[in-house]
């Protein structure tokens, strides 16, 4: 069982930056990949980003964040970050941290923290 809890989220104005954080609670962290998701009200949640856990941490990003937000992470912190830059209002969503063991992929992730709300204004 994973527990994730995300850290981070907040109101910014467009073109601001805000970083998110994921502490993951198992201890075999450093084999998950870890994805980022977001849901936007009356929108269905959609892949942001994602990490693989190898020594060579390939990522994989949404076209719509793609040169804006950067996805990391630190195994000995249990930790994954979404670094979002150059922010704008369709940006505005509330942001889930996901786990599988596995490939990277865009879906179908087992473990799934509890969300963490950015608001971007105008």
């Amino acid at each position: 069982q994973v527990q994730l809890v995300e850290s981070g989220g907040g109101l910014v104005q467009a073109g601001g930056s805000l970083r998110l954080s994921c502490a993951a609670s198992s201890r075999t962290f450093s084999t998950f990949t870890m994805g980022w998701f977001r849901q936007a009200p009356g929108k269905e949640r959609e892949f942001v980003a994602a990490i693989t856990w190898g020594a060579v941490r390939s990522t994989y990003y949404a076209d719509s964040v793609k040169g804006r937000f950067t996805i990391s992470r630190d195994n000995a912190k249990n930790t994954v970050y979404l670094q979002m830059n150059s922010l704008k209002p369709e940006d505005t969503a509330v942001y889930y941290c996901a786990a599988d063991q596995g490939s990277i992929r865009t879906s179908g992730y087992a473990y799934w923290g509890q969300g963490t709300q950015v608001t971007v204004s105008s």
